[in-house]
């Protein structure tokens, strides 16, 4: 088996087995605890859930109980407290529910194995939108210094999937959150990724529902101009305007770096032609 395969591959229920293994706390246990001791992760990446699969999810509760066990882990500042490190959902679901109390599993685990269980769980279930799997990963990054090769191993993804994703939180906050919104998708945001006006070409997006193909066309194009309005050479955009007024022509200069070169003169009709030809034979 890969290395790859070693990390969102083998599933949760692997992940757990070896967490169970090291841990000293009701290993293989099920216990049952009220529902207001448990408390909301502050690793949990996810940030907007779906009401409507609450509800359902809540009906199902109703009907059936909860099948699967909370995970949970001691919380490190409340006494006989446990901070959900996955299954918050089912959580939130148990209280529209009505039940007092939910079955847990209790887990030994430090702060980035919280957080790594919680980016698989979610991951897992195609939950997460793309932004708040990128922060996700911006926080294994950041807090525990993973690299982005380390992440790719561990979530079974390719090596550009999470670079590429990441790259998404340096966009503009805006088009950030209409990513987050579901009114932009990555395909159509990651050419704006170092546009200068991408705020204003987002919107255009959404409004006219322009296809991600469409939009790395036109990104190609707008940072292509832009490059070569950069590299232009004032004194060679002087020159060219000296010689159009002159010969009342467009005129189209390229200069390379050992200054060798071109100048071409466009002419539409064979008067300008026989003009540029006298001045030239002069």
């Amino acid at each position: 088996m890969s290395a790859a395969k070693k990390g969102l591959g083998r599933g949760l229920s692997a992940l757990f087995g070896d967490i169970e293994k090291r841990s000293e706390i009701n290993q293989n246990e099920i216990n049952k605890v009220s529902i207001a001791d448990l408390l909301r992760n502050n690793y949990q990446p996810r940030t907007i859930f779906d009401q409507e699969k609450i509800d359902e999810l809540s009906a199902s509760i109703k009907e059936n109980g909860i099948i699967q066990p909370i995970a949970v882990r001691p919380h490190k500042y409340e006494t006989n407290k446990f901070e959900i490190v996955a299954g918050e959902r089912r959580w939130m679901a148990a209280q529209r529910a009505g039940l007092n109390e939910v079955p847990v599993v209790v887990l030994n685990i430090d702060d980035q194995k919280s957080l790594e269980i919680a980016i698989v769980e979610n991951v897992q279930r195609q939950d997460l939108n793309i932004i708040e799997e990128a922060k996700g990963y911006q926080r294994l990054v950041k807090e525990f210094g993973y690299d982005h090769e380390k992440i790719s191993k561990f979530m079974s993804k390719s090596r550009s999937h999470i670079s590429n994703t990441l790259r998404l939180l340096t966009l503009p906050e805006d088009i950030i959150g209409l990513i987050e919104e579901g009114r932009l998708t990555a395909g159509q945001a990651r050419p704006l990724i170092g546009m200068p006006n991408a705020s204003e070409v987002a919107e255009n997006i959404v409004k006219k529902k322009v296809a991600a193909r469409e939009v790395e066309s036109l990104a190609k194009i707008k940072k292509q101009g832009i490059k070569k309005e950069k590299l232009e050479d004032p004194n060679i955009t002087f020159i060219k305007n000296e010689i159009e007024s002159k010969l009342g022509l467009s005129v189209e200069i390229i200069n390379k770096k050992n200054n060798s070169g071109k100048i071409t003169i466009k002419y539409k009709t064979l008067d300008q032609f026989e003009l540029v030809s006298k001045k030239l034979s002069k």
